[in-house]
């Protein structure tokens, strides 16, 4: 990418598999790269070069509206500011993926994963009438609720105290492994990083340790100016 007439290097000779059902933690200095990595797996940043793959699928020989219609229906997000809609309700913040789908269901969806998270009773309140634990709860019924084989997490407990982000964790561990899902994280915390089956370390946009495993749903190879690939 450009800053003024130069070339700005973000990430470089990345070459990485992850496997189905495997969980990831991504960690390193800020600015090593971590967020601009999860943002090119999810097919948000566009690389220089390189590919990544997701089953099957290379993200980057996709039209945008193809690459935006597999993110809905293959991976969920969950950030650390949360990112709900202030003017809806729990409820209505749950059912707009699958609303954006198409998919007719979506309220008794909706209904079911916010109860299995905890918040059954409080579907109709909207994000400021809730605490930051509850709001995360909503983002983790919101990412899970179109069952996704991928969950991207962005800082998920940087936003919470110690026992509430201990609270989140557990549930999107437990979410993650019921679904079977793969589970890629960035964090600082070294405790969350150590529940994470591989731990992938990034300095000055390299990956510092960590072998790749094999059997990838998403691989990837980021070198110069950045770039990036993966594939299954």
């Amino acid at each position: 990418m450009k800053s003024g007439d130069t070339d700005l290097v973000i990430l470089r000779d990345i070459d990485l598999e992850i496997t189905s059902g495997e969980s990831v933690a991504i960690v390193g200095a800020s600015g090593s790269g971590k967020s601009t990595l999860l943002a090119i797996l999810a097919g948000l940043d566009t690389p220089t070069a390189g590919k990544v793959q997701l089953e099957s699928a290379d993200l980057f020989s996709l039209d945008e509206d193809a690459r935006a219609e597999l993110r809905g229906r293959t991976m969920g997000f969950v950030f650390q500011s949360f990112q709900l809609l202030p003017g809806w309700t729990a409820l209505e913040n749950v059912m707009l993926p699958l609303e954006l789908s198409g998919r007719k269901d979506a309220e008794q969806q909706a209904r079911e994963v916010l109860a299995r998270v905890g918040l059954g009773e409080r579907l109709h309140h909207y994000p400021k009438h809730l605490s930051g634990g509850e709001q995360q709860r909503v983002a983790l019924a919101r990412a899970f609720v179109v069952e996704p084989s991928l969950l991207l997490a962005d800082e998920p407990t940087g936003n919470l105290d110690g026992e509430t982000g201990r609270q989140i964790i557990e549930l999107m561990f437990e979410l993650s492994s019921r679904r079977g899902t793969t589970l890629v994280l960035i964090t600082h915390d070294s405790a969350l990083a150590g529940r994470c089956a591989r731990q992938i370390r990034l300095a000055d946009g390299r990956i510092a340790d960590g072998p790749a495993a094999a059997d990838p749903i998403v691989t990837g190879a980021v070198a110069e100016r950045p770039r990036i690939g993966a594939g299954s």
